[in-house]
């Protein structure tokens, strides 16, 4: 399957600001006093947030690499 290099670049450009996007938002989770009970211990809030940011990364990260790819194979 051939991808026009506009949309490889789309790709591309998605997975990256995935990719700067999510961390500072788990940084800011992470200091929220939601994030931990009495005890220290992580609450559902952190867990709930945590996986969010973890499966938006891994989509980020395939994006990054389908567009890369892509852009790589060059014309058909």
């Amino acid at each position: 399957m051939h991808l026009p290099a506009a949309l490889a670049w789309i790709l591309v450009l998605a997975g990256v600001w995935t990719l700067c996007v999510w961390p500072p938002f788990l940084r800011r989770v992470w200091r929220d006093p939601r994030a931990r009970d009495e005890r220290g211990g992580a609450t559902r809030y952190l867990l709930v947030h945590s996986m969010l940011v973890t499966t938006s990364m891994i989509f980020g990260i395939a994006t990054l690499v389908i567009g890369v790819r892509a852009l790589l194979a060059g014309p058909a």
